[in-house]
């Protein structure tokens, strides 16, 4: 299974970036639909063939996982767009940014998921801490303020390296009388890595109270990272109509902190926590499109 889903990971990328993304250019919401449909397709089509191979439990474990993932790659999204609009990435540079970022999250979400899952199996005292982790992280996600955080370090940043004050295509590195500088391309790169690594501290522990199994808990992880691109595209314009997803999401990882906390003295099983996180997103996203409907029907 290891090697059937490197194989198709490498493929893809290889078609993703050598035939239908190659070079550099804007991306119409149309097509960034299509690829979304297609990257949720074949991570469900991956699924089927974990409940094949690895049984029923085990598969449900595998889409409880990328939905969670999913839905707070989702949040994360508010960020990227202000990280974007900070250093003024042109529309077609933004997908090369992306690319990168993904690449840099297969390493750090490896290293992340097999460190927590190896802490968890060798320490049981592992899962309250990190199920009181995720209670702190849900509070946080709730009265969080978008992308107060990610725009001081991105200032941080821009004065401690020699940047280019221009973009230079798609380049990363530019040369300006006759000096070596990074471009603000490479440096939102490097801020987008920064807070992905952010994001797996929250993100990784989730995942980790559903199981864990690495195989599992990666794949899951790697599939919902690699249609993140695409929704990015498909729903920018959208986002700021959920607002109220950011509430979702703290009771999703307050359930599952308090799941964590309470599992040497009882069991949930896996499939009622995907209904339960399932109906809350469902739920989120009616209430903030009602909510925004009813905003724009109101006078003046």
């Amino acid at each position: 299974m290891w090697i059937i889903f490197a194989v198709v990971i490498i493929v893809m990328f290889a078609v993703d970036m050598g035939i239908l993304n190659r070079g550099a250019k804007h991306v119409p919401v149309k097509r960034a639909l299509g690829m979304t449909a297609f990257w949720i397709g074949l991570a469900i089509a991956f699924g089927v063939m974990i409940y094949f191979e690895m049984g029923s439990a085990t598969a449900t474990e595998y889409f409880t996982a990328y939905v969670i993932e999913e839905m707070m790659s989702v949040d994360n999204l508010f960020v990227f767009i202000v990280i974007f609009g900070y250093f003024a990435v042109p529309d077609e540079y933004q997908h090369k940014a992306l690319f990168y970022g993904i690449l840099g999250a297969f390493a750090f979400r490896g290293i992340f998921i097999f460190a927590g899952a190896g802490l968890l199996d060798a320490f049981d005292w592992m899962m309250y801490i990190f199920g009181a982790v995720l209670i702190y992280t849900a509070i946080k996600t709730v009265t969080k303020k978008d992308g107060s955080k990610d725009s001081k370090l991105a200032d941080r940043l821009s004065k401690r390296f020699n940047v280019s004050p221009d973009f230079d295509g798609d380049k990363l590195f530019t040369v300006r009388n006759g000096v070596r500088m990074m471009t603000p391309l490479f440096l939102c790169i490097i801020v987008i890595e920064l807070t992905d690594i952010m994001f797996a501290f929250d993100s990784i522990p989730a995942v980790l109270a559903i199981t864990t199994d690495k195989f599992i808990v990666y794949t899951s992880n790697i599939f919902a990272i690699l249609g993140l691109r695409s929704l990015f595209f498909a729903i920018k314009g959208s986002l700021e109509h959920l607002e109220y997803l950011k509430y979702g999401l703290g009771i999703i990882l307050a359930f599952i902190g308090i799941k964590m906390l309470t599992s040497e003295y009882f069991h949930m099983d896996v499939l009622y926590s995907l209904v339960f996180i399932l109906s809350v997103l469902t739920v989120t996203i009616v209430i903030s499109l009602y909510m925004r409907k009813k905003q724009k029907a109101a006078p003046g």
